[in-house]
């Protein structure tokens, strides 16, 4: 048995007897205990729980094999999670010392419906304290490396769960994405990354950071698996009000995809600038017409993002205070304290209509560009991140720096479409490149029939870091 597999190589080598579920997740493990200590992907080990999923696999295996895998469609399928998705018995901690002892009572809908689908947890993996971040770097219990290159971020928020695919950890990971961290370290560590729409996936069981913006997703290694997933944890629970059964879209013979010229900025890297551009070209020579487009207030998002976002972190993380649970609020780290701060300022009085309400008019604007766009195009592409996956350090003194690192993806988030993170070469250093599609919300089918036609184009199988 070698690694990586994807959802349907590891569901066929357990139906034919190749492995076993139980020698499957031996597999991972021994990869876990060789380079987590390195990489720290993974905050928590749930060995116990993994090998008591891995035996229940084999005893469904030792059955009947007729449905076995439309009653469990992710059968075998072994599963991180970020450390923001509540796990019953298993620690749960943010990333943060305030909630360093922390063991959930419950499950999160994700988590429990990813169980139920005959996922195998391993572990739950490291991210910035709090989902705080775009590098990795803001973890109380320290940086994720990158698995390409460990001095090198592999992005954030979810940089464990990006890691941790990229590095043959674990076949998929969760992430949320508020601003851009479930695509932007997908397109640092050249895996797949879903944002599905706001309002998709149930966000019941995750530890929130921004109420108006979190989306829940998940990171894999081809289009196949990220839809897999997705048809798994999609729809409403009962739990999440604002969590609603998307419509069946009908497939279209033609497609347009529209190119923003917005996100060709100065300063853009022009490694990251070219792999769009030839992104796009291929798509041409497949018959789908590309046109340039105009996101007009994209200026703005950032400004938005940042005035939004940490006006509800204010509000979310005020629970934390020690009496109900966790340590208290003098654990909060350094951007967590930031983030507090910004938000009580702009929503106190004299300062609101200022800054907060004058954000949600411009989040307004934005929220109408994309829909005047979709109304000529059915998909949007366009860069992740204006670099490559920069190195440890380089931004943690300029938090502004560190911002700008989600210029090209907040605007989805205030918008609350989705958008796929798709990996497509590498730079003359050798880290991933990529770009990401963006379409109308719930138009994911339309994103995983793109994502699948680039697959087919470019001859993509999953590849395997290079563990620096």
């Amino acid at each position: 048995m070698e690694l990586p597999l994807t959802i349907h190589e590891t569901q066929e080598g357990l139906l034919n007897k190749d492995f076993r579920a139980v020698e499957l997740v031996d597999g991972y493990f021994e990869r876990i205990n060789k380079y987590n200590q390195d990489l720290n992907v993974y905050l928590t080990v749930s060995e116990e729980q993994a090998y008591k999923a891995a035996k229940k696999v084999d005893k469904l295996l030792a059955g009947s094999s007729k449905n076995l895998l439309r009653d469990y469609p992710l059968l075998g399928a072994t599963v991180a999670y970020k450390d923001l998705f509540s796990t019953k018995g298993v620690r749960t901690t943010a990333a943060s010392k305030v909630l360093e002892d922390y063991i959930p009572a419950y499950s999160a809908t994700f988590v429990l419906r990813a169980q139920s689908a005959g996922c195998i947890i391993l572990g739950k993996t490291n991210c910035d304290a709090w989902a705080h971040g775009a590098s990795g770097e803001n973890s109380d219990f320290g940086s994720t490396k990158n698995p390409w290159n460990k001095k090198y971020v592999p992005g954030g928020s979810s940089s464990g769960s990006a890691a941790a695919v990229a590095a043959n950890l674990a076949l998929w990971s969760s992430g949320t994405d508020t601003g851009g961290s479930i695509r932007q370290p997908a397109n640092f560590c050249g895996v797949y990354g879903l944002k599905p729409t706001y309002g998709a996936v149930s966000r019941y069981g995750i530890i929130a950071m921004a109420s108006s913006l979190d989306s829940v997703g998940h990171f894999a290694r081809c289009v196949d698996d990220v839809e897999k997933i997705f048809r798994v944890v999609v729809s409403e629970d009962g739990k999440d009000g604002t969590v609603k059964n998307p419509s069946v879209q009908k497939p279209k013979t033609k497609l347009r995809i529209g190119i923003p010229k917005e996100y060709f900025i100065e300063g853009i890297d022009e490694e990251v600038k070219q792999e769009v551009k030839a992104a796009a070209k291929l798509f041409e020579r497949e018959g789908i017409e590309v046109v340039e487009i105009s996101l007009p207030h994209t200026k703005y998002a950032i400004s938005v993002y940042y005035i939004v976002q940490p006006a509800e972190v204010s509000s979310n993380l005020g629970r934390y205070d020690g009496i109900r649970f966790g340590h208290p609020r003098s654990a909060f780290g350094a951007e967590a304290k930031r983030r507090i701060m910004l938000g009580t300022y702009v929503l106190s009085a004299g300062y609101y209509e200022a800054y907060y309400l004058k954000a949600m008019k411009v989040r307004s604007k934005i929220i109408a560009d994309f829909e005047n766009v979709f109304n000529e195009v059915d998909a949007v592409i366009a860069p992740v991140s204006p670099t490559p996956a920069f190195k440890l350090g380089e931004k943690v003194s300029d938090p502004l720096q560190m911002y700008l690192a989600d210029i090209f993806t907040v605007a989805g988030n205030l918008a609350g479409i989705p958008g796929l993170a798709i990996p497509n070469g590498y730079t003359k250093k050798g880290l991933p490149l990529g770009f990401q599609l963006l379409g109308p919300r719930f138009s994911e089918t339309t994103l995983f029939n793109l994502g699948r036609l680039f697959e087919k184009m470019t001859n993509y199988s999953p590849k395997e870091a290079k563990l620096y």
